[in-house]
């Protein structure tokens, strides 16, 4: 039997070198054109779902304001301030203070939490991050919980996905004593079905201030058990639709390696504040 010619120029298509067998070769190129219909066929499926995802990640970013034009980054400037001293402050009777120590933090943070790219050129050489969480570090009354205070505002009312709730680690620990679980400040499943929490954004503040006994209760333990739960939730989130878990802390670095470090032998926690933008706040005390 001649060998076919077509057959020849079929299989070369598929990149396979003709044996000689034709009824071999033939089933070969049977082989390869039932694969070619499963990769269209799959591709056929796939393609509307690609399209979807793109279509979802082109709404987020069109949600977000552009904060590389001037006249949109001064406007919400202006009105963080608003919030700040209309807001926040008003019930204080005092202003909002803008000076060396903070402007560049707060210039940071408007881009961060607006995801803006221009976040990262704020600090060079520090590696902070758009998708890391947030550690404000400070003296006592520079300002950390304020700052906070005064974002999460911002963020709720510019209907920001990254808006978060502030609470403090004694709130948490109260709610434990009363409660004897966090699940609210974790995963947030108890009042959901089928194990589908719903976890906030959150930010705890003044972590690793105060050990004492709580009604018996160990803060530390608590605020551990916080920040391993969280570190998961933002591990396993998906890149742009993570849940958050930002602190703010009187101790330096090596005070909290220190303080959480005794709690957990396998070095997890220490581990864990890398996926923090650890931010440093300066000056004197404001209140």
């Amino acid at each position: 039997m001649l060998y076919p010619d077509c057959l020849r120029k079929e299989l070369q298509t598929y990149d396979q070198k003709p044996t000689g067998n034709v009824e071999w070769d033939r089933e070969v190129l049977r082989l390869c054109k039932n694969r070619e219909q499963e990769q269209l066929r799959a591709i056929t499926e796939v393609s509307p779902i690609i399209v979807e995802c793109e279509k979802e990640m082109k709404k987020r970013y069109a949600s977000m304001p552009d904060l590389s034009i001037p006249e949109v980054y001064k406007a919400h400037v202006d009105l963080l301030l608003h919030i700040a001293n209309n807001i926040i402050l008003a019930p204080q009777k005092r202003k909002f203070e803008v000076d060396n120590h903070n402007k560049q933090v707060l210039r940071f943070l408007i881009y961060y939490f607006n995801e803006c790219p221009l976040a990262e050129e704020v600090f060079p050489g520090r590696g902070y991050k758009l998708h890391k969480n947030i550690l404000l570090q400070g003296p006592v009354g520079v300002g950390k919980t304020m700052l906070m205070q005064i974002f999460a505002e911002y963020l709720k009312r510019t209907k920001n996905p990254r808006a978060f709730v502030n609470v403090s680690v004694t709130e948490m620990v109260n709610f434990y004593s009363v409660n004897n679980h966090i699940d609210p400040f974790l995963y947030n499943i108890r009042n959901n079905r089928s194990f589908q929490g719903e976890p906030l954004n959150l930010c705890l503040n003044d972590i690793g201030v105060d050990n004492r006994p709580f009604y018996g209760v160990d803060t530390l333990t608590v605020t551990n058990d916080f920040l391993h739960a969280r570190n998961e939730l933002w591990s396993n989130g998906v890149e742009y639709y993570r849940k958050f878990a930002h602190l703010t802390t009187n101790l330096t670095t090596n005070q909290l390696i220190d303080k959480f470090g005794h709690k957990d032998g396998y070095g997890r926690i220490v581990d864990r504040f890398k996926t923090y933008n650890i931010i440093p706040l300066t000056g004197e005390s404001r209140r």
